[in-house]
């Protein structure tokens, strides 16, 4: 084998694979994984700058422009293999204010579509809490992921998109918070939290550990939607029965309040007919009728 070849060949191992194997044939696991970040037409500034943080929090992600069509969805497959990425986080707007986040394992899936609720950014907050722009993280998860198959899967994707491999090009060699994901009503909570050290006057005799946690920022709820065993589409693996789309929530307020004004002009119409019975009749005997 001559030495270009093997050159060529290494170069491709390493951009393609996860495994190699050292001069001792034992198997080494290296983490590729990238991320490609982007979203669709007509986003909003508080969905622009939770994107613009979830870039910062993730340095192996490459952005890409705004997508134009929000039905072709297969397209970002393409992008994303011109990026090398293996992974993506694509923002998708709707009417300009229902913001959904697919995460995805491009390009054969599966991939997850979320409704993004309770959005707040870094800006927005301005918690105490703060870290290296460029470091690592520990992610956390809470105990209920292990219990149904489709949490177990969405833990798996948010290990991949979310955890950050060593050697990423733009990391720095320090782990300083952590990423929280909790489940509370059949939602996924996202917080993310500094490690620090607690102040002496806050520490006591009973402490097993200096360290604690203080909120950085962005958070925000992940309502899943439906799993599929493609990337961007395919066959659907799950889907959320208690998930209520938000234009029938919006619809649902809208009938309630038109209910309230139907149910408010019966009563005035009630209200007018009983007055019209109420009228007394006219007196023969009043003075307008004695005197004409």
């Amino acid at each position: 084998m001559s030495t270009v070849f093997k050159a060529q060949k290494s170069r491709k191992d390493k951009a393609d694979g996860v495994v190699e194997k050292s001069t001792e044939d034992k198997s080494v696991f290296r983490n590729k994984q990238r991320v490609l970040l982007l979203s669709s037409r007509g986003i909003t500034f508080r969905h622009r700058h939770l994107l613009t943080d979830l870039g910062d929090l993730l340095p192996h992600t490459k952005k890409d422009a705004k997508l134009d069509s929000k039905s072709k969805l297969h397209i970002i497959n393409e992008l994303a293999e011109l990026n090398n990425c293996n992974n993506c986080i694509f923002f998708e707007v709707r009417k300009r204010q229902d913001l959904y986040m697919w995460l995805s394992k491009t390009p054969n899936g599966p991939s997850v579509k979320f409704h993004i609720q309770n959005i707040h950014t870094m800006e927005e907050l301005k918690m105490t809490g703060n870290c290296l722009k460029g470091s690592r993280h520990i992610l956390s998860f809470d105990k209920n992921f292990e219990s149904t198959p489709h949490w177990m899967l969405m833990k798996e994707l948010f290990t991949q998109v979310f955890g950050i491999p060593k050697t990423a090009r733009r990391i720095k060699p320090f782990v300083d918070h952590v990423i929280s994901f909790s489940i509370v009503d059949n939602r996924v909570w996202f917080r993310n939290y500094q490690i620090t050290e607690k102040p002496l006057e806050h520490r006591s005799a009973t402490d097993t550990t200096d360290l604690t946690l203080v909120e950085i920022g962005p958070r925000f709820v992940m309502n899943p939607i439906r799993v599929f065993d493609g990337s961007f589409g395919g066959q659907t693996a799950f889907e959320n029965p208690e998930f209520v789309s938000p234009n029938v929530a919006r619809s649902n307020i809208k009938n309630a309040k038109a209910g309230r004004y139907k149910s408010r002009m019966d009563a005035i119409a009630k209200k007018d007919e009983k007055l019209k019975g109420a009228e007394m009749p006219e007196d023969p005997l009043s003075e307008n009728n004695v005197f004409a």
